[in-house]
């Protein structure tokens, strides 16, 4: 590669942002993935105040400016990442970003589908935004199907709401799934019989006593 090679390289670098520049070096890595959105509000400006999906690359498109890259960036860094873009664009922008990771809520809730819900939320509100679990819920089953990557068992599950873990500090992306399966009929049948079988005892008790 000679010099002249080496200085167009840095040039374009520069001109595409340090996203671009980390992903030719092999370094950068993204928490972004296509149909996550960013709530971005630009104070006094209404045309960047609406929620964007990112599109491929990962890649944020806003009106008038257009692709603005995000590999390389992490989701808590999104505010201060796109306060610097748009400062390119803008005169001292005063910019607030929020994450949207879509979320699949099936099984026994009140509203199954997709669901929008902030990155930096505790899991639960993924459920509370579905209504909630159904009186038939088996609600510690619940479990979360992860695209392409281990899931979370239901007793994982159930202990990172205990400790209100986040949408994003349990590493969940657009597409992953929150089940919340059916109590079998067999378990009521158990708690019928269980209740039933305690009948007899109670009322030889009860007539011993009389």
């Amino acid at each position: 590669m000679t010099a002249n090679t080496v200085v167009r390289l840095a040039a374009l670098m520069l001109l595409a942002g340090p996203a671009a520049a980390q992903t030719a070096t092999g370094a950068a890595t993204s928490d972004f993935q296509i149909n996550d959105q960013i709530l971005l509000e630009v104070e006094g400006d209404s045309q960047f105040t609406h929620a964007f999906t990112v599109g491929a690359g990962p890649a944020l498109m806003l009106p008038v400016i257009g692709p603005i890259p995000l590999v390389g960036v992490r989701r808590a860094q999104v505010e201060t990442y796109l306060t610097q873009q748009l400062k390119r664009y803008l005169k001292d922008p005063v910019v607030h970003a929020k994450v949207l990771v879509r979320l699949s809520v099936l099984g026994e809730v009140e509203h199954p589908g997709f669901y929008p819900v902030r990155a930096d939320a505790p899991v639960s509100d993924a459920l509370m935004a579905a209504g909630g679990p159904t009186k038939d819920a088996k609600f510690t089953g619940t479990h979360i199907d992860r695209i392409g990557r281990d899931g979370v068992a239901g007793s994982d599950l159930q202990d990172a709401i205990a400790r209100g873990a986040t949408v994003d500090g349990m590493g969940l992306r657009s597409g992953d799934q929150i089940i919340v399966p059916k109590r079998h009929d067999s378990e009521a049948t158990f708690r019928i019989i269980g209740i039933l079988a305690g009948i007899p005892a109670a009322i030889l008790i009860a007539t011993h006593i009389h």
